[in-house]
Parts: structure tokens; sequence; C-alpha cells
């Protein structure tokens, strides 16, 4: 599995990259590309980091846990404690935790993860038990 976490990592790194243009460079995207594009992106980050840190978890649990861990962070939007408050006022505390609570960055999040996951498990496969095109199923002989 270090092939997965290293690919992880890789990934981690381009997303987060990518995350961050999307959300501050001059893009001049639209509102809901910009305010969606960006949340998934955050959310595949996070299906990234739990793969990097956990690389012989089946994605499905790993898609499990990253959407457990978005919904944290989204509820924690409704908490109201100085020293969060504080944080999130600092750039890091901007990407890493947001500041006001969406059910629709929710949906984001999980199409990111969803989205994430599939990658994962089709790269995860070995090579003999990937779908083949044309193949009509797993068991057919070509």
């Amino acid at each position: 599995m270090p092939a997965r976490r290293t690919h992880a990592a890789l990934a981690l790194i381009a997303v987060t990259t990518v995350g961050i243009l999307w959300r501050y460079a001059p893009l001049h995207l639209p509102r809901f590309a910009w305010k969606y594009g960006g949340s998934m992106l955050w959310a595949v980050a996070v299906y990234c980091l739990c793969a990097t840190i956990l690389p012989r978890t089946s994605a499905r649990r790993l898609a499990l846990l990253s959407a457990a861990i978005a919904l944290a962070v989204e509820f924690s939007r409704l908490m109201a404690w100085p020293p969060l408050d504080a944080f999130r006022h600092t750039l890091a505390g901007k990407l890493l935790l947001g500041a006001i609570f969406s059910p629709h960055n929710i949906a984001a999040y999980w199409l990111g993860i969803l989205l994430a996951a599939m990658i994962d498990a089709r790269h995860a496969l070995p090579a003999d038990e990937k779908p083949r095109l044309g193949a009509g199923s797993r068991h057919s002989v070509s």
C-alpha cells in the first residue's frame, strides 16, 4: 500500500493547490461554481488526507470517515467559542473550517467525497480485476 499512500499524498497536494487557486485566484468563476466547487475540492482534500493516513482502509470506509469529518466541521460552524472564532478569521481557519453553516455545503462535500472514493476504488483494484472496455462482465472471457 505504499503506492496508495504516495498517490493520496500527491493528490492531496494537487487538490489543495487547485482549491486555493479556485478560491483566491482571479478566475472569474460563476458564484455557484466558485462556492460549491471550492467546497467539493475541500472535501476531496479531506478524503485524500484520510487515504494518506489510512492507506489500507477501503474506499468505502474512507468515504464514510471523510463524510463524517465534513459533517462535523460544517456543524462546528454553529458553535460560538472565542478561540475557534478567532482562528476562523485567519487564512488557515477560513481554508480549514470556514465560517458560515450551510446545508448546501454538506451536499457539495458528499458529492466530492463520492467522486474521490469512486476514483480511489477504481485505482485500488488489482490490474487483473479492473473492468476492461467492451467486457460484458467481470467473468467474461475476452
